[in-house]
């Protein structure tokens, strides 16, 4: 019955994903994917606070499956930065292109450092 926790976690994430994408890069007039960067970072921390969560013990392993398989799984996407990165490279914005590497890779670890961080501060 685990899969129907990390079903029910997608229901939520991917629509929330998408709603988030549309406007979060509707308040951008830029061609730099601001929408996707936002959540895959928010899924960053979201998962480190979980997972920061578990290791003290103060989440289980079905939150976990719920939110971090499930939520976070559908909430961020690879292949879409991934896509976006690769399109900005084939539209001549090579600076855009590695500025969204860089910026999703260090916002990206940031944020679940931070997010484990903020759990171990909260339950102890």
């Amino acid at each position: 019955m685990n899969w129907l926790l990390v079903i029910a976690g997608a229901v939520v994430g991917a629509p929330l994903r998408y709603l988030t994408d549309r406007a979060v890069q509707a308040g951008h007039d830029s061609v730099f994917p601001w929408g996707t960067f936002v959540v895959n970072v928010t899924g960053s921390l979201v998962l480190g606070l979980l997972t920061g969560a578990v290791s003290a013990g103060a989440a289980g392993p079905h939150l976990q499956l719920l939110i971090g398989t499930g939520l976070c799984g559908a909430l961020t996407t690879y292949s879409t930065f991934s896509y976006e990165t690769l399109r900005l490279t084939e539209a001549g914005a090579g600076l855009y292109a590695a500025a969204n590497v860089v910026a999703s890779l260090v916002a990206g670890l940031a944020a679940a450092f931070a997010g484990v961080a903020l759990a171990g501060a909260l339950t102890t």
